[in-house]
């Protein structure tokens, strides 16, 4: 299945929807709304999603006609540092022994073709392609030789933006991580991809049209399975939180007025435009 989630007008309203989306002639379009009773939480509390219902003034529309929104509304984002050996390389990192670990706070969440903002404060923000694992249900614990995709609800494009220079002054992540917009996300949501299993995918960045980053899930230095066991035996996971899994090597800095593209086979591109604050 893949969706994505959208702003709709409706009655003079302004609501976010979610739709079905189906690849037509290498176009993505939404197809069926996604809708639940308002007495019905199920989706909620086991972290399902809408079911998609049949609408009569609803039209297939291509992707790139609707205001598209983040497709995840995560708790929280645990992000994955340095899970690519050339990544390290490149910025003179050894490579960790165990997963690397820190967070974006929510509001940091951006959606395609959102600008993000360079802070003022900031004298180099890069860009970091990812791909992203969105949880399905709550996870605790994952046991070593349990199968782990039965927590993943899907994937999706991830740009891991950084303040370069505050993370390195900091020492620790968090603040050039976390600005608002730093986490453009999107454009859709799919789980007709399978890196977990063992079926890799390829990560590609563009910087203005040019391709700066492409590597292989194949060279996780901590695979997926690896990571959600690691992760929950310290922390429960909950139902829509996101796990962008690490960028492959060819970060690099953005400058107001750039254009970042991010592809994943099977998911989209995921394009934002890059201003001064």
């Amino acid at each position: 299945m893949r969706y994505c989630k959208y702003l709709s007008s409706e009655n003079g309203a302004s609501l976010s929807r979610y739709a079905l989306v189906e690849k037509r002639n290498g176009v993505y379009w939404a197809t069926l709304p996604m809708q639940a009773p308002q007495e019905d939480l199920s989706a909620r509390i086991l972290g399902g999603l809408p079911v998609p219902t049949l609408a009569v003034n609803f039209e297939p529309v291509p992707l790139s006609d609707l205001k598209l929104l983040p497709p995840v509304t995560p708790s929280k984002i645990l992000c994955v540092g340095r899970n690519y050996r050339d990544h390290a390389a490149e910025l003179g990192n050894e490579v960790p022994k165990e997963p690397l670990l820190f967070l974006k706070p929510p509001s940091s969440l951006l959606a395609p073709k959102g600008v993000v903002r360079i802070p003022a404060i900031s004298t180099r923000v890069d860009y970091e392609g990812e791909l992203g694992i969105v949880i399905a249900r709550r996870c605790y614990k994952i046991g070593p030789d349990e199968d782990v995709r039965p927590y993943i609800r899907g994937y999706v494009c991830v740009n891991d933006v950084t303040a370069r220079d505050i993370q390195k002054s900091d020492g620790q992540w968090t603040r050039g991580k976390g600005f608002d917009t730093f986490c453009p996300v999107g454009p859709i949501v799919s789980d007709e991809i399978d890196p977990a299993g063992g079926a890799p995918v390829t990560v590609i960045t563009r910087l203005n049209g040019v391709v700066r980053q492409q590597g292989s899930t194949r060279d996780l230095i901590f695979p997926i399975a690896e990571l959600l066991r690691y992760i929950t035996q310290t922390m429960t996971l909950e139902p829509g939180d996101l796990i962008p899994t690490g960028t492959p090597a060819g970060v690099g800095a953005v400058k107001p007025g750039d254009r970042i593209q991010i592809e994943i086979d099977g998911l989209g591109i995921l394009e934002n435009e890059f201003a001064a604050e």
